[in-house]
């Protein structure tokens, strides 16, 4: 008698998977994309829009002057977007695991490319500014999604691995991005570096279609409403002191329309955890903190991604505004960081999945902390690649040797009933903290972008990421495998 075939449906559920990771990747490399590319437009939005360059303003002795101005608006670009994104995050959680994953997949790719065209077409900072908010609650919808998309359909080991495939891929983002956005800069013009984001998103929603029929199911037993209560707290909470953050600066932290939306900012904040605790459908589970591996790995993503978004923001406005070089040489100048962590995250994300992520997550903060470190050498007049490049090097390094264990260890201990909403938390916990990070960064700088404000940046960011890996040496176990 001969032996059968394989049974038909094993196939089906490989290549079910590999279009379910594909998918999961492009969703979260459009959000990513958005992130990266942007970086490097900043300056010239900054000269088209109003308020020259941080750099020009340092020049002529005013930091509050035009420079201010210019770096304030920079930073509106950048945390009108991460405010959204990180307020409605929670909720987009929810919305994955109720309605399902595909369904609130979709809505948020129409939605990003419909606002990113407008943001294309604003005609002045305070529209650009209101379309970059209005990305952010679409984008909001894609990352918790599809990494959920992941966790629901791999396990164990495997599971390791594709988050770290997930992990590299969507760094693809961040290669392409800085010189897509450089080139595009420096040619077309800063407007089709939000124009260009339709393309991969109509790519992924033609590939959605070849989606396994069990990649659409919500999680069972999900809440049956949203939380809409927790979303507007959450949204005040983090408007308000970013807001007197990023104003503060430019107009005095004295002023009355900067202190009262701090302190309702912060109430709001302490009514959000009250809110959290007792409404019965939360955007937050407060019960998620109980697990060990989500909680450490939570309180060390403050501080990683505080880091970063405060470091990668800099680098390029250093490159163009103080060092002279175009927007195309700032993307190359930026690329290392990527393609190193492409090259290793994956791997990383296999070994944390079998040894477990203390090892990692101790060393890799510190490699990235080494980095910026590297960075203290810069001085007038900068030379780029001497001065910043090697660091940037390091900076890539210890950020693949960090990110893809920080992911698994985040949801390793999550039913799959929650890996929706616990991967929103944690992703908007990550905003949210580059949210706060960016808003600080003219007071780090001292309200314009000089050598020496850039010194303090990145003291600050070694800092942030030396707390990040005594928090995970510290708080996880030496084994903890991916369930």
């Amino acid at each position: 008698m001969s032996t059968p075939p394989p049974a038909p449906t094993d196939a089906a559920t490989l290549r079910g998977r590999r279009v379910v990771l594909v998918v999961a990747v492009l969703a979260s490399f459009v959000a990513f994309l958005d992130g990266s590319i942007v970086t490097v437009a900043l300056p010239a939005i900054a000269r088209e829009l109003g308020g020259g360059t941080a750099a020009g303003g340092a020049a002529a002795g005013g930091a509050a002057g035009d420079g201010g101005a210019g770096l304030a608006l920079q930073q509106w670009v950048v945390d009108a977007y991460l405010l959204t994104l990180g307020s409605l995050m929670l909720v987009a959680g929810s919305l994955s695991d109720t309605f399902g994953r595909v369904r609130v997949l979709r809505a948020g790719l129409v939605g990003f490319a419909v606002t990113s065209v407008l943001a294309a077409l604003a005609p002045d900072p305070g529209l650009l500014i209101a379309a970059r908010a209005l990305q952010g609650v679409t984008a909001a919808l894609l990352v918790p999604s599809s990494l959920a998309l992941i966790t629901s359909t791999f396990t164990g080991p495997a599971q390791g691995k594709a988050i770290g495939s997930w992990t590299a891929w969507t760094g693809v983002a961040f290669l392409i991005g800085p010189l897509t956005g450089g080139a595009l800069v420096d040619t077309l013009g800063w407007r089709w570096v939000f124009a260009v984001v339709v393309v991969p998103v109509v790519l992924t929603l033609v590939l959605m279609t070849r989606l396994p029929g069990d990649a659409h199911r919500g999680a069972e037993g999900a809440p049956p409403r949203v939380d809409v209560v927790g979303a507007v707290l959450a949204a005040v909470g983090l408007a308000g002191p970013v807001f007197a953050l990023i104003e503060g600066q430019r107009v005095g932290f004295g002023a009355w329309f900067v202190v009262v939306p701090l302190v309702v900012g912060l109430a709001a904040l302490a009514a959000f955890v009250w809110w959290e605790g007792r409404t019965p459908a939360p955007m937050m589970p407060l019960s998620l903190f109980r697990t060990r591996t989500f909680t450490v790995g939570n309180l060390a993503t403050v501080g990683i991604y505080a880091a970063l978004s405060l470091g990668t923001l800099t680098i390029p406005l250093v490159v163009q505004e103080l060092a002279g070089l175009p927007a195309t040489l700032a993307g190359l100048v930026t690329l290392p960081t990527t393609i190193v962590s492409l090259a290793f995250s994956t791997l990383f994300g296999t070994l944390a999945a079998t040894h477990g992520p203390r090892l990692f997550m101790t060393i890799g903060p510190l490699i990235t902390a080494s980095g910026f470190v590297w960075m203290l050498l810069v001085r007038d007049p900068i030379d780029v690649w001497w001065q910043i490049v090697p660091g940037v090097v390091l900076f890539g390094f210890g950020l693949s040797v960090t990110v893809a264990p920080l992911t698994s260890t985040v949801l390793s201990q999550i039913p799959p009933g929650q890996s929706g909403i616990a991967s929103a938390v944690n992703n908007a916990i990550s905003r949210v903290a580059g949210l706060v990070a960016v808003a600080f960064l003219g007071v780090i700088a001292g309200g314009a972008l000089t050598v020496g404000g850039f010194h303090r940046v990145v003291i600050v960011v070694a800092v942030l990421l030396g707390v990040s890996a005594l928090v995970s040496f510290v708080g996880l176990r030496d084994r903890t495998r991916a369930s």
